[in-house]
């Protein structure tokens, strides 16, 4: 359940009964900003909204020190590949990029989805590419991949040789998405993280270190994006 706590700013809260809880608690994630309060099952909203509204200040510091979402849209800025492009619309049928803009059709209410869309397809692209590469640099065949939107990790490997990975490795730079094939394609070989499974990755990308550095400074950075109305998988 979504509702508004006022002030300035006024702050979205996710409403979320647990029969867990047995108090109110906050929540404000890391990622995104995004305040979740839990309430025991048969806990009124009133009370609630009370205990959140006496949390106020806590949520808006919070907030702030995680930077919120970034709205993508029109005159937003983003980036991809690590370089940042400004959304401009233009008249064209299909985003593409030009410059320092992504261009984007005139359409402002769906210029969040084409972007999406975009990526995702970009995405899917230069990870196959990667994770193709590395596979033949190791002479082993990954099974095929599917794009997710995680947020607990950046890829995996099954077994079964399947990779996934989030598309929005997409905005990182490219090197970093390379490295996070590299580490999945490495499964194929070890499927742990020994000093056996570190070995092959240094054979398959010897400068690994700062690409992996690279995605625990920065990577929640990614999470912040907002493109409104997202699926969270994509086959």
């Amino acid at each position: 359940m979504l509702k508004t706590l006022p002030g300035d700013p006024p702050v979205e809260l996710i409403l979320r009964r647990s029969a867990r809880a047995r108090r109110f608690s906050l929540r404000v994630s890391r990622l995104d900003g995004r305040v979740t309060l839990s309430m025991p099952t048969h806990a009124r909203e009133s009370e609630a909204m009370a205990f959140a509204q006496s949390q106020a200040d806590w949520i808006r510091r919070t907030q702030a020190r995680s930077g919120g979402a970034i709205a993508v849209g029109i005159g937003a800025e983003l980036p991809v590949q690590g370089q940042m492009l400004t959304i401009t619309a233009a008249a064209l049928r299909a985003p593409r990029i030009e410059g320092g803009m992504l261009l984007v059709p005139p359409d402002a209410d769906r210029a969040g989805t084409r972007v999406l869309a975009f990526l995702k397809l970009h995405a899917r692209q230069r990870l196959q590419a990667a994770s193709d590469h590395y596979g033949q640099l190791l002479g082993r065949r990954h099974a095929g991949i599917t794009l997710r939107d995680t947020r607990s990790r950046w890829g995996s490997c099954a077994v079964s040789g399947e990779l996934m990975y989030s598309w929005r490795l997409i905005m990182a730079p490219a090197e970093v998405l390379d490295y996070v094939a590299a580490h999945e394609i490495a499964h194929l070989a070890e499927m742990n993280h020994s000093p056996a499974f570190w070995s092959v990755v240094r054979r398959l990308m010897p400068d690994y270190d700062r690409h992996r550095a690279w995605l625990k400074r920065h990577g929640t950075t990614l999470h912040r994006y907002d493109f409104a109305g997202q699926g969270r998988e994509e086959g």
